[in-house]
């Protein structure tokens, strides 16, 4: 099975394209692929299939196997991906995911994604914790909370947040600080992968938080700082939008049982 391994400011992928034949990815492949000792290594693998609505469809598979809804680094690796592998491909097209269809446009070294509209479900209070974030949908599912985070907060507090009952099938957590009124420092722990270096629907879950709070000024745009890079969230909670890198890292061929002997 060949493969693409691309990432967005660290946050890696593993794209495995069906779009041009059919690829055979049985359940236990993403954790194998993502295994950053026995694999290939990623947070994720994208699956592209074809689509009658979009350019393609993509897939997210976590690597402990989950299916996420929605992955903003994600997909702007997969514009990149199809920029880079057809260049016939339009700057401006749309890409089916399970979250809906969502337009992007590649502006060379940046992608941006037009993230659509953003639900809030407001506060959330975990007693376990003494904490209360607020809950944004973004696709997936986001609890935002403001404070002086660090890395080593986030790594501590994620794993409980993730599997709280509150959240049935698991939340992603958000641990923010405001540097200013256009910049916010940001650690994701992401359910289904642990701490990341970039999340893009966290940045865009965060941002909108802020806005509604009327802790970050309206409209943007706001320049979210996370371990792997910057990203630019702008718009609205009734349209936001993300703009950020993607780079192509290596492609190669996948054998599931080692080399044929």
């Amino acid at each position: 099975m060949r493969f693409v391994k691309l990432e967005g400011l660290g946050n890696d992928f593993v794209v495995v394209d069906a779009t041009r034949g059919p690829v055979s990815l049985d359940a236990d492949a993403p954790r194998a692929l993502c295994d950053r000792r026995r694999g290939v290594g990623a947070d994720g693998v994208l699956l592209l299939e074809p689509s009658d609505r979009a350019r393609c469809r993509m897939t997210i598979f976590n690597a402990d196997g989950s299916r996420p809804e929605m992955c903003g680094n994600g997909l702007r690796c997969v514009v990149r991906y199809l920029r880079d592998a057809d260049p016939d491909t339009p700057r401006r097209f749309e890409v089916e995911t399970d979250a809906g269809l969502r337009a992007v446009v590649d502006h060379g070294r940046d992608v941006e994604i037009d993230m659509g509209a953003l639900h809030d479900h407001g506060g959330r209070h975990l007693p376990a914790l003494d904490l209360t974030g607020q809950l944004v949908d973004v696709g997936n599912p986001h609890l935002v909370l403001f404070g002086d985070f660090d890395a080593a907060i986030a790594a501590e507090l994620g794993p409980t947040i993730e599997r709280d009952g509150q959240f049935p099938h698991g939340v992603n957590a958000n641990f923010a600080t405001i540097e200013a009124p256009d910049r916010v420092r940001l650690f994701v722990w992401e359910r289904g992968c642990g701490l990341t270096e970039a999340c893009g629907t966290g940045a865009c879950a965060t941002v909108a938080a802020g806005w509604r709070a009327g802790r970050l000024p309206a409209g943007g745009p706001v320049e979210v700082r996370l371990p792997g890079g910057a990203l630019t969230i702008s718009g609205s909670p009734a349209q936001i939008t993300m703009r950020g890198p993607a780079r192509w890292v290596f492609d190669g061929v996948w054998r599931a049982g080692g080399p044929p002997r």
